[in-house]
């Protein structure tokens, strides 16, 4: 009777070693609520890169008609030329007033770059444009002008569906005969100060190069950097290559002396002859180390 006994005890104990062995054996559990498997990969969310283009569309008020330049920012790609003639034709004006002269259905069929000339293959769609003559001559200049942008490319020529000839006569007022055409500044109106040095956001040392383009009086365009407080460090001018109505490049720096990391800002403006006040000022957000 006591042999019986234990033989069933010890039954009992090799069926609880083998359920344990059984449990320890296993190689996935159902996630618990609120928890995630570690051998079930979670779905990563990336953020579509973008990168910042130039682009120049038209304005007319009851006086005339010019360019607007604005910077877009657009998804990051090779064919960053192709993008920004798109953008020309679907992107939207932030400046007040602004459009578009492009017709939205346009396709750019191929750009192509070689030895500084930018050749622009249309659909037949770009001719359906009626903006009169001043106009047409402003919406070749925006697709001059915003290509130019580029370093790459110093001279623009257009063809419509891959023929010169089928583009020859554009937009009936304006033609191409006189194709290749070349940058032109003196039609952009706004902003009267653009800066392409430095970059928002740059970090910058003791001297800092400002570059630009003004269209203002005496061509004198002022410059300053303040900290996160306001406190100005350093400030300056130059004098831009034409004075108003002209349009001139500007170029100067800015000498400092960082006592540590900091935040602040660059202030390039305008000097109002009336009372000393600033005008048309451009800010860009900088930090040093």
């Amino acid at each position: 009777m006591k042999l019986l006994r234990n033989s069933t005890v010890l039954v009992l104990l090799l069926g609880l070693v083998l359920l344990s062995a059984g449990c320890g054996s296993r190689t996935s559990q159902a996630p618990i609520p609120g928890q995630t498997n570690e051998e079930t990969p979670t779905p990563s969310t990336s953020v579509p890169q973008t990168t910042d283009i130039t682009v120049y569309y038209l304005k007319g008020t009851d006086k005339e008609s010019y360019l607007v330049r604005e910077v877009h920012q657009v998804e990051k790609t090779q064919a960053v030329a192709q993008a920004a003639v798109n953008e020309l034709i679907k992107g939207n004006p932030v400046t007040p007033g602004a459009y578009r002269v492009l017709s939205q259905d346009t396709k750019v069929l191929g750009i192509n770059i070689d030895q500084g000339l930018a050749t622009v293959n249309f659909s037949s769609e770009v001719l359906g444009v009626n903006v009169g003559s001043a106009g047409e001559a402003l919406g070749i200049a925006s697709i001059v002008n915003t290509l130019t942008e580029f370093p790459t490319i110093q001279k623009v020529s257009f063809m419509v569906d891959g023929q010169v000839e089928k583009a020859i006569d554009w937009w009936g007022h304006v033609g191409l005969s006189e194709q290749p055409f070349s940058r032109n500044l003196t039609v952009v109106n706004e902003p009267l100060i653009w800066v392409t040095a430095p970059l928002a956001g740059q970090i910058i040392t003791s001297t800092v190069d400002i570059k630009g383009n003004a269209r203002v009086f005496e061509a004198t365009v002022s410059f300053r950097l303040r900290d996160a407080n306001g406190s100005v460090l350093a400030q300056g001018f130059a004098n831009a290559s034409e004075g108003a109505p002209g349009r001139g490049e500007f170029q100067g720096n800015l000498d400092f002396k960082p006592t540590g990391p900091g935040k602040g800002q660059i202030e390039v403006f305008e000097v109002s002859m009336k009372d000393g006040s600033d005008r048309n000022k451009v800010i860009i957000p900088v930090e040093w180390q």
